[in-house]
């Protein structure tokens, strides 16, 4: 694949220092440009000003000029606007107003985490000690930027816009409303949603596995009950583990761990979800604010919309 991966966001929201902090507990490293960065990816998260919360911009990493002369040829092909320079292709999404930012970045590499000695019935292999994972003491960090979530007005638009202008593929998706997209071997890098306003849904941030999207979440609502939403469970699509919080400014922030890597696009074979079936495999039942987040009706005022 020529796209190698979710750059950054931008969001726009209307306290940033609020924000900014929020997400410096959350694990990502601030510095003084309102860019925060995660362990391998460096900055990935920038906090602006704006008077309602949203998704202003998504940077995606390809691998050379080609790359972005095949970017600017498919969105000519859609009609859309681009801008060129000898490193990036940007472009506007018309139905969301998010600008995208393709550029020419190098691969990421991760450094493997020591996987913790798990007994299984029959398959003993952590005798006369504590498991690892309950010995932890050090803040979670997330390792990098996983997805992003987006809702949008007109749906098909936005999908095609990802797919069949800058090049993301489709992994699975929800009957008529939703597509899991993604521009990198992991199971999905943005999923489009049918919405009645555009907003930003969530972002997803990978940790090193099912204890530290625990601990990560447990720390995080010690003193803030309130920012529980959902967790912990297992989707279904991308299989990954997740806990979902919310942020000062309404957005929510998920840690994950364990997701789905397509390396062979001809043998992974894409689902058409239905029902809750795309949501979750185990855990708790979403409750109806993530489905519907709470201040939709005040995004609905227009104050929200692209442009």
């Amino acid at each position: 694949m020529a796209l190698h991966g979710l750059a950054a966001i931008t969001i726009g929201v209307p306290d940033v220092e609020e924000t900014i902090s929020y997400y410096t507990e959350f694990g990502l490293t601030p510095s003084s440009d309102g860019w925060l960065s995660t362990v391998d990816c460096g900055r990935q998260l920038r906090v602006l000003q704006a008077p309602t919360r949203r998704l202003l911009e998504v940077a995606v990493r390809a691998d050379d000029a080609d790359d972005l002369g095949a970017v600017v040829s498919r969105l000519s092909g859609l009609d859309i606007d681009t801008e060129k320079t000898a490193e990036s292709v940007t472009a506007v999404e018309r139905a969301t107003g998010v600008r995208a930012v393709v550029r020419i970045a190098p691969r990421i590499s991760q450094e493997p985490t020591i996987p913790p000695l798990l007994n299984a019935p029959g398959h003993i292999v952590r005798t006369n000690q504590r498991t690892p994972g309950v010995l932890r003491t050090n803040k979670v960090k997330p390792r990098k930027l996983g997805h992003v979530v987006i809702g949008s007005t007109d749906y098909a638009a936005t999908r095609r816009f990802f797919t069949n202008g800058l090049g993301f593929k489709l992994s699975d998706e929800m009957k008529n409303e939703g597509a899991f997209l993604r521009c990198s071997t992991d199971h999905h890098n943005v999923l489009v949603l049918q919405a009645p306003v555009t907003y930003m849904h969530h972002s997803s941030w990978q940790v090193d596995d099912i204890d530290e999207v625990g601990r990560g979440a447990s720390a995080m609502l010690e003193d803030h009950p309130e920012r529980h939403v959902w967790g912990l469970g297992r989707h279904h699509a991308g299989s990954n583990f997740f806990w979902y919080l919310k942020d000062p400014a309404g957005n929510f922030s998920e840690y994950y761990s364990d997701m789905d890597c397509i390396v062979e696009d001809a043998v992974w074979k894409p689902e058409v979800l239905e029902g809750a079936k795309g949501l979750f495999n185990w855990g708790p039942k979403p409750p109806p604010s993530f489905i519907r987040p709470e201040d939709l009706a005040e995004l609905m005022t227009g104050s929200h919309q692209p442009g």
